[in-house]
C-alpha cells in the first residue's frame, strides 16, 4: 500500500471541498471495498477524506409523499433490519441480506455499495490488462476465463459485471441518489442513469463528476406487488451473484397486472429492460409470457465462452421467480 494523508470532514461541504480541492484525494466510509483495492495498489488515493463523523448522514427517514430517504453512512446490515424497510421495501432487506458477510454488512455503508468497483478477476491483478484499471491496455477477460462476465451491455472495452445487490433492488424501485457537486450544487441522479455501461470509457463506472458526493438515496413508494429477489451463486454465503433478479410483480387471479425485473450478474450496471416487463403486462402467469419476457430481456445477448450458460440460467432464474409471484 502506497502512503497517504488523511483528515476527517466535519460536514458535506467540508468534505466535498476537501476531495474537489486536491488531486488524488478520495471520500472513505465503510472502506470495504476501497481498503482492498488500495492494498494491491488498484486504488492509489493520495489522501482519504473520512465521511464518518458528518452528522445527519446515518439516517433513514419518511418523506413527504410516503417514500423513503436513506442517507449514505446508513450500514448495510442496519437497513436491512430497518422496520420501515422490512415491511414496505422487502426486497431491499433480501438484496442486502444476500451480500456479503455479517462482519462487512456491518460496515458497509449505502453510499459505498453504489461505489464498489467490479470483481473481475483481471481488475484485481495489476499484472494483466485491464481497460478498466489501465484505459487502453486491452481486456484480458475477453478471450480469458470470463465465468462471471457480462453477457448483454458489454462492448470490445470491457465485459465486467457490477457486484452489488443492493443496487439491483434500488433499481427495481427506482431509487433517486441525491449528490453534493463541488461548489455546493445538489443534483438528484435517477438510478438507472447512475451506473453506467462500459462502452469505450469503461474506467468510468458511474455519471458522478469528480469530488462529487452521495448524500441519500431516496425511495418512492413502494409500487403494488409481491417483491422477491433471488440470488443464484456458486456457493450459499459470501459469493457474488451469477445471476440475480430483483422482481415486484402486481399478480391476481394467476394474471400479471404489472411487473418491475431489475437483474445482477448480466452487465456493467443493473439491467432493466422495459420491453421484458411491458411483455408481462395483462398475461397469465405462463411459460409463454415468461418466455418473451426473457427474449425481451436478453436481446442482442452474447456469451464469451465460459459464461455461455448465463443466457439459460437467466431463463430460469426469471421463469422461477415470475411463477413463485403469480402464485403468491
Amino acid at each position: 500500500m502506497k502512503a497517504f494523508s488523511y483528515e476527517r470532514a466535519s460536514s458535506t461541504d467540508a468534505a466535498v471541498s476537501a476531495v474537489a480541492g486536491r488531486a488524488g484525494a478520495r471520500f472513505i466510509a465503510g472502506g470495504t471495498n476501497l481498503l482492498d483495492l488500495m492494498k494491491i495498489q488498484v486504488e492509489t488515493p493520495e489522501h482519504l477524506v473520512d465521511i464518518n463523523r458528518i452528522p445527519g448522514l446515518d439516517r433513514v427517514e419518511p418523506t413527504p409523499d410516503g417514500g423513503l430517504r436513506i442517507g449514505t453512512l446508513v450500514r448495510n446490515s442496519d437497513l436491512a433490519a430497518d422496520a420501515t424497510v422490512r415491511q414496505r421495501y422487502p426486497v431491499l432487506a433480501r438484496a442486502l441480506l444476500a451480500g456479503a458477510s455479517a462482519q462487512l454488512r456491518n460496515k458497509a455503508t449505502t453510499g459505498g455499495n453504489l461505489l464498489q468497483r467490479t470483481r473481475c478477476y483481471y481488475f484485481y491483478d495489476p499484472s494483466k490488462p485491464c481497460n478498466k484499471r489501465q484505459p487502453g491496455s486491452g481486456c484480458a477477460a475477453i478471450g480469458g476465463f470470463n465465468r462471471i462476465h457480462a453477457v448483454v451491455g458489454a462492448s470490445d472495452h470491457c465485459i465486467a459485471v457490477h457486484p452489488s445487490d443492493m443496487a439491483v433492488a434500488m433499481r427495481a424501485l427506482d431509487a433517486l441518489v441525491e449528490t453534493v457537486q463541488p461548489g455546493g450544487a445538489r443534483r438528484v441522479i435517477p438510478i438507472a442513469d447512475f451506473h453506467r455501461l462500459p462502452g469505450d470509457a469503461p474506467q468510468q463506472d458511474t455519471a458522478l463528476q469528480p469530488g462529487e458526493f452521495i448524500a441519500a438515496v431516496t425511495l418512492p413508494p413502494p409500487p403494488p406487488g409481491v417483491q422477491l429477489y433471488r440470488k443464484v451463486r456458486d456457493r450459499a454465503s459470501y459469493a457474488f451473484a451469477l445471476v440475480s433478479v430483483a422482481a415486484i410483480v402486481d399478480a391476481q387471479g394467476g394474471s400479471i397486472r404489472g411487473a418491475r425485473l431489475a437483474f445482477g450478474g448480466l452487465a456493467h450496471k443493473p439491467w432493466r429492460v422495459p420491453d421484458a416487463e411491458s411483455a408481462l403486462a395483462g398475461q397469465p402467469g405462463q411459460q409463454r409470457a415468461f418466455d418473451a419476457a426473457a427474449d425481451a430481456l436478453l436481446q442482442g445477448a452474447r456469451g464469451q465462452g465460459h459464461n455461455d450458460f448465463k443466457v439459460p440460467l437467466t431463463r430460469r432464474v426469471l421463469a422461477g421467480v415470475l411463477s413463485e409471484a403469480t402464485r403468491a
